[in-house]
């Protein structure tokens, strides 16, 4: 008698995306689309598991984005919560729950957690010098910091990490820090702070790491480094107006940083599932229970927080709570060759390319060529070569000849095994299908997608082969050989269609539907018994045959190609257009002039252009501006701006423009006017 295998219990977690934008397909690839796999399966192995997540809705990119889009942080998150939840559903990835951080109920908790460190020891408080903008009177946020690496000399790295390299950073570690507000440089102010003594875990934190011989090696001997490196007192409260309050009189006007808190949304979002759930203490079995297994699914930006900073908070709790069973963290999605880059739309948003492609082709895609150990790339003509190859010439093509042999030779029913007379090529497709449930399911409890997926790629490839040299077509309907042959042909879309579930539930469910099965049908199926059940003698499969993958055409390829190119240059050319020298006479030729601004209209059924009435030296003249979504009419009144006096007449919505006004624009989008810092006379030349 087969013993019966032992269910374990899995908290499955994917990082919290930041609610201050759209999410692109290297967010899909690096944690989303690996942890519902992960999920799925486990789900259908049988095991006791939920997939817990969430937006990340405080911080520095909420409020940036909230200045940027001149509304509030709560309309922010409101907004970007509602629009990446709608993404995951488009691409078929569900979650027991998706909380966010600014809710009642994860202020609590975080709350509890921080009082918890301080009652036991683990912080200090200190006195710092803080970078502090004059111009906009407030101490800057980390992130509201831009300057040059001192490691990789990356331009635009912010004042907690260079993305380019991917240091973590000090703001005064940078070189020519600037105000990413304004663009001044700051200064540095004294404020007092709160930090967590990072240092203590030390030890343990090390006996942890080293005991995950299992982890990838691109996880464990990262976070192993820091240890070697030396852990440095981390701190908790921040100078800003949006975030939790930190629970303590001395400290009002402070909040938590987002590396303490917004890990604890996990937590708020479990007890958030189990209260919607009618079972509200369901979630400490998932926290305080030794035997769950927690799954963390990252990018490698996020393995410190998750692999050290995390864990420790953990224990400085002194309770029950779970470490991390294991952080399988990806590497990098690029396009095209280049980093993918939101600043300057540099990406494939998840809404577009959905909107535009089977979502399970997408899927596909993102996971044969997932960024497991390495950074992977993206690319359009390859994507297209994917779809078509192998998913409508491979899976699609197996299908369809299948089901049409089926209505066709055999009026839609499934035909009767005959295991008396079964080949050596028949035996050897059926121990195939058999061995599918162990091969994937050991490669997917490695966290290997890739290899997983090419798996079931490589048994499409061989259904489709055994069809060729069976040569089914050629034989005689009803007798034992063609009913083995295409009840055999049947069985390999089946196992198929079961073993994709995981991977392209979507398709999944199309080819059982087709052969006659509903989708509860699926819910029943245990992992392990996939390539063992039979299906069923006799069913009527469905005469309404659909195709499984349709093939992508050149145009639209060469369509995605071109909106990416041009959504994209709009930033380069004020960014990268330094190429090109010029010498002084031909700089002369430009009449650079001082210009006060009178009066501004916005100009009807244009969202950008503002129209400024100017004096030049005594001289009223009309310019047309397209900063309309940065600086309201009132913002520009009064102020002296620069212009390029001598530009040819043009036309812009109807509106001659006399000239042009001078702006700068970062690496970011941020824009700003050219002014001058004393009131000199309007008409003033610029040399």
């Amino acid at each position: 008698m087969k013993m019966e295998e032992k269910m374990e219990r899995y908290l499955i977690t994917a990082a919290l995306p930041y609610a201050n934008g759209p999410i692109h397909i290297g967010h899909i690839a690096g944690a989303y689309l690996p942890a519902d796999i992960y999920y799925r399966y486990k789900k259908m192995k049988g095991d006791e598991v939920i997939f817990i997540c969430g937006t990340d809705e405080h911080g520095v990119p909420i409020t940036i984005r909230a200045m940027q889009e001149k509304t509030t942080p709560e309309e922010i998150i409101k907004k970007y919560h509602e629009m990446i939840k709608e993404s995951f559903k488009k691409l078929y990835i569900e979650f027991d729950n998706f909380s966010g951080t600014h809710r009642e109920i994860h202020f609590k908790l975080s709350q509890e957690f921080f009082l918890n460190v301080v009652k036991n020891g683990y912080t200090i408080v200190k006195e710092q010098e803080q970078f502090y903008c004059e111009t906009d009177k407030m101490f800057l946020p980390d992130r509201y910091i831009n300057g040059k690496c001192p490691k990789c000399g990356y331009e635009y790295a912010k004042g907690d990490q260079c993305e380019k390299c991917g240091t973590t950073l000090d703001p005064t570690d940078l070189i020519e820090p600037k105000c990413a507000i304004c663009g001044n440089t700051p200064i540095l102010k004294k404020t007092k702070h709160w930090y967590f003594t990072l240092n203590k875990f030390e030890e343990n934190l090390k006996k942890y790491l080293e005991s995950k011989s299992d982890w990838k090696p691109n996880v464990r001997d990262f976070a192993l480094s820091w240890i070697k490196e030396g852990l440095k007192d981390r701190p908790i409260s921040r100078d800003l107006n949006w975030g939790i309050p930190i629970p303590l009189e001395e400290a009002e006007g402070k909040v938590m940083y987002v590396w303490f808190e917004a890990p604890i949304g996990y937590i708020s979002s479990t007890i958030e599932w189990a209260e919607k759930i009618g079972k509200p203490d369901e979630w400490k079995k998932y926290w305080l229970d030794p035997n769950t297994k927690l799954i963390h699914f990252i990018g490698k930006d996020n393995i410190p927080f998750h692999a050290i900073i995390w864990p420790a908070t953990l224990m400085a709790q002194h309770g029950n709570w779970i470490l991390p069973h294991n952080i399988p963290a990806n590497e990098f999605m690029n396009l095209e060759g280049e980093k993918i880059s939101t600043s300057r739309n540099w990406a494939i948003w998840v809404d577009d390319i959905a909107n535009e492609f089977n979502p399970d082709a997408i899927r596909y895609y993102l996971c044969v060529n997932m960024p497991e150990t390495k950074d992977a790339n993206f690319y359009w003509k390859e994507f297209q070569e994917k779809v078509n190859e192998e998913l409508a010439n491979a899976f699609g093509n197996l299908v369809s000849r299948v089901l049409k042999f089926l209505n066709s030779k055999n009026n839609g029913i499934i035909p009767s095994l005959d295991n008396n007379n079964l080949s050596t090529l028949d035996k050897n497709i059926l121990k195939n299908l058999e061995e599918i449930p162990q091969t994937i399911g050991e490669l997917l409890e490695k966290f290997e997608f890739r290899q997983a997926i090419r798996y079931l790629r490589e048994i499409a490839f061989l259904g489709n082969k055994y069809i060729d040299e069976t040569k089914i077509w050629t034989l005689k309907p009803n007798t034992p050989e063609f009913n083995t042959k295409l009840y055999i042909s049947t069985q390999i879309i089946f196992t198929l269609g079961l073993a994709m579930y995981p991977f392209m539930p979507a398709s999944s469910k199309k080819i059982l539907k087709m052969l006659g099965y509903e989708e509860e049908f699926i819910q029943s199926i245990k992992w392990e018994d996939i390539g063992k059940i039979n299906i069923k003698e006799g069913k009527k499969i469905s005469e309404n045959i659909d195709p499984l993958f349709t093939k992508i055409p050149d145009e639209a390829i060469e369509k995605q190609i071109k909106k990416l190119k041009e959504s994209a240059t709009k930033e380069h050319v004020e960014i990268d257009a330094t190429d090109e020298t010029i010498d002084i006479e031909y700089f002369k030729k430009l009449d650079l002039r001082v210009a006060k601004v009178k009066e501004v209209y916005k100009i009807p059924k244009s969202k950008k252009l503002l129209k400024l009435i100017i004096d030049v030296g005594g001289i009223d003249k009309q310019i047309i501006a397209g900063i309309g979504e940065i600086y309201s009419p009132e913002d520009l009144i009064g102020k002296n701006i620069i212009i390029v006096n001598n530009l040819k007449p043009a036309k812009l919505m109807g509106e001659t423009s006399y000239g042009m006004l001078l702006a700068a624009k970062d690496s970011k989008g941020n824009l700003s006017i050219l002014t001058t810092d004393t009131n000199i006379e309007s008409g003033s030349k610029v040399s």
